[in-house]
Parts: structure tokens; C-alpha cells; sequence
């Protein structure tokens, strides 16, 4: 008799630790977190983890979830790295667990800045430098030829400067959505 009551007290513990321990977040919750490293998309990659804390406490039905500060994790599943003189940087993140509790969320999606401005200030600058000097040097035509050359600099400027990474900078605040 003894047996079977040591059988039952512990199965049922265990059911109560399975229970206590599926909590699922529902779809629709908004979840904010805090990201623990930089992520730059020059350096990351595809299918690369990150981690954090989570920002504000979940609370559903008056129950609360997981902690603000609860650790987080996610992964990276898109990086490409920006071209020279076009194509700025680009990242995908997405959630995976929050106080190791598995979810799946929404993409945050991150993109580095265009290159279209600085690009066309720096040529369009040394284009203009190169008249300037071509025409003090050699009048009409060493402007027209200094205006090619300095465009040609300004463009080789651009490519030597231009990258654009889309970065997350650490301690950055990120919503995600669960699905």
C-alpha cells in the first residue's frame, strides 16, 4: 500500500512540474525586449543566435509570464552585407524563447541607411573641385577634363566609404509579436 501511494504522490508531482512548466504566451502578445550585443549586418550571419532581456513583464490574464529582465533569445535569419556604392546593409531577427520559454514571432526587419546622398555628394563634389582646377589650369577644356577626373576621385571616394550597415546597436529596444 505503501508502494502505490509513493507511486501516485509522485506522479502526480510530476504532472504539476509538466503543467507549471508548459506555459504558452499567446498569439497576438506583444513582446519588447533589449538587445545584449551590437548586431551589425557585416558581420552576422543567417541563422546566427543573439540574445537579451526582456523589457516589459508579459502578464496574460492577470498572471504574469515572464519577468521584465527575463533572458531572451533569437535568432538572425537574414544578413547581407552592404555593396560599395548601392544596396545598404540589411537584417532579419526573429524571437525564439523568452524565459526559456519557446515562441514564435513576428521578423524585425533593419536596413542601414541609403547611399544615394552620400554617394552623390562625394562625386558630385569632386566633379565640381575637378572644374574648378581644371579651369584655373587649362581654361574651357581643362575644366571639361578636370570635371571627368574629379567625378572619377569622387566616385572612388564613395567606393573606399560607402558601406552602409544596417546595425542594432546593444541595448536597443525591439517589439516582436507572437504568431
Amino acid at each position: 500500500m505503501t508502494a502505490t501511494r509513493s507511486a501516485a504522490a509522485i506522479t502526480a508531482l510530476l504532472l504539476s512540474s509538466l503543467f507549471a512548466f508548459s506555459v504558452t504566451i499567446p498569439a497576438g502578445t506583444h513582446v519588447s525586449i533589449r538587445v545584449g550585443r551590437e548586431i551589425s549586418s557585416g558581420k552576422a550571419e543567417s541563422g546566427q543566435p543573439f540574445h537579451g532581456t526582456l523589457a516589459k513583464s508579459i502578464v496574460v490574464n492577470r498572471k504574469t509570464i515572464a519577468k521584465a529582465g527575463a533572458p531572451v533569445s533569437g535568432k538572425i535569419t537574414e544578413a547581407k552585407s552592404s555593396g560599395r556604392l548601392h544596396a545598404p546593409g540589411e537584417l532579419t531577427l526573429r524571437l525564439t524563447s523568452v524565459d526559456g520559454h519557446a515562441v514564435h514571432t513576428t521578423s524585425a526587419f533593419f536596413k542601414g541607411k541609403s547611399h544615394t546622398k552620400s554617394n552623390a555628394t562625394k562625386i558630385g563634389g569632386g566633379a565640381a573641385l575637378g572644374t574648378v582646377v581644371g579651369a584655373l589650369a587649362g581654361g574651357g577644356k581643362g575644366a571639361a577634363i578636370g570635371a571627368a577626373a574629379g567625378a572619377g576621385a569622387g566616385t572612388g571616394v564613395a567606393a573606399a566609404t560607402g558601406k552602409e550597415e544596417a546595425i542594432v546597436h546593444a541595448e536597443s529596444l525591439i517589439g516582436f509579436t507572437v504568431k
